[in-house]
């Protein structure tokens, strides 16, 4: 049951276009036994349907600068295949850290950013 809270839960924040993969990465790792591969590909399988959701939302009421998105989509592709290739030779548990790592400075980012932001206002 707590498998389908996360995945309700994440997708209202992916459909946000905040990132559920931000709660549903970690939530695997704490709630599984999976390894780090396999949690990231069940987050990226997982965000086609919540994205095309969203899209559909976003088109609808004209949200959507195709000059932008068309040169975002294909290197955000290349992206995509060159760090799937990477993803797969590095071992799980060094993966782990890397994401771990990376959500730590993300948050450090975040929160100097709002502070800063806040103090302009």
């Amino acid at each position: 049951m707590i498998i389908f809270i996360l995945g309700l839960i994440t997708g209202f924040i992916g459909g946000m276009g905040i990132g559920g993969g931000t709660i549903l990465i970690p939530g695997l790792i704490f709630l599984t036994e999976l390894q780090q591969q396999t949690i990231q590909s069940i987050n990226l399988i997982s965000f086609i349907p919540v994205a095309l959701v969203a899209l559909y939302v976003h088109v609808k009421n004209k949200n959507i600068l195709i000059k932008f998105t068309i040169p975002i989509v294909i290197f955000g592709l290349l992206g995509a295949w060159f760090g799937s290739s990477i993803a797969l030779k590095i071992p799980s548990h060094t993966l782990r850290r890397f994401f771990g790592i990376f959500l730590l400075i993300m948050g450090i980012y975040e929160f100097f950013y709002k502070s800063k932001k806040k103090e302009k206002v």
